[in-house]
């Protein structure tokens, strides 16, 4: 996997490497073009933060009288059909 073209072709292969669903060997030769090869180094890291980075931009501050408000409403609602009513 030298080159751009190649490694843009290889993301389906980066992608089974990283889920663990490569053979032992073909594993062993992602790590070794890895190792060498930046897009390929940098494509890795970004994937790994990607539910870090989603999470953070995410991340709210509820208000408490919301929270308190949405857990009364839970509560209540899982009251209602643990009696049969919803």
């Amino acid at each position: 996997m030298t080159g751009g073209v190649v490694c843009r072709s290889g993301v389906e292969l980066l992608m089974d490497y990283l889920e663990g669903l490569l053979d032992p060997e073909v594993r062993t030769a992602i790590e070794a073009h890895v190792a060498g090869c930046a897009r390929c180094q940098a494509f890795l890291a970004s994937y790994q933060a990607t539910p870090r980075i989603a999470r953070d931009a995410t991340r709210v501050d509820m208000p408490a009288d919301l929270e308190s408000s949405l857990l009364a409403a839970l509560r209540a609602s899982r009251e209602a059909a643990g009696n049969g009513n919803g």
